[in-house]
């Protein structure tokens, strides 16, 4: 299945929400979903980096950067661990650096754009709280449907 999300709205549009279309797509995965694991943060990399390197088991990394694209909150090291771990993700409110060896990993990504500036490691940020961006409200444990028609969220399993 190549168009997922096509497919997804027709049948089920009264139980999703689409998120605005504001993101780039990168990463080998063009097509990927799991469950959310929510966090929020800005210009600081920090828990993005922590929750990276633990068990992933084909969730979703959701991150609010508040739309900052100064900074990139996912790079190639963060990237590549997050693959080792099992992590299906990331949709990112914010940019992205190492596009290229990103673009390598069995990783989906959605960002809204690329920055080569890295973060200040200042350990800030919120995990699993709710979030809003794009659109759309984000909880932990939301169920993210991604591919390069754009990113949708459901309350509830729809495959």
């Amino acid at each position: 299945m190549l168009d997922l999300l096509p497919d997804l709205c027709d049948q089920h549009f009264d139980k999703l929400s689409v998120m605005d279309p504001i993101f780039q797509s990168y990463g080998k995965a063009t097509i990927f979903s799991g469950q959310a694991v929510t966090v929020k943060c800005f210009e600081d990399n920090s828990l993005v980096k922590e929750l990276a390197a633990t068990s992933g088991q084909g969730r979703i990394l959701v991150i609010d950067g508040g739309g900052s694209t100064r900074r990139a909150l996912l790079g190639d090291m963060i990237a590549e661990n997050a693959v080792s771990n099992g992590w299906a993700g990331f949709v990112i409110y914010g940019a992205i650096r190492d596009v290229a060896t990103i673009n390598t990993l069995e990783l989906g990504v959605k960002a809204i754009t690329a920055c080569p500036v890295k973060t200040e490691k200042r350990g800030l940020g919120d995990a699993g709280i709710d979030l809003q961006f794009a659109g759309v409200s984000i909880a932990e444990g939301d169920y993210i449907y991604a591919d390069l028609n754009g990113v949708v969220v459901a309350k509830e399993p729809l495959l």
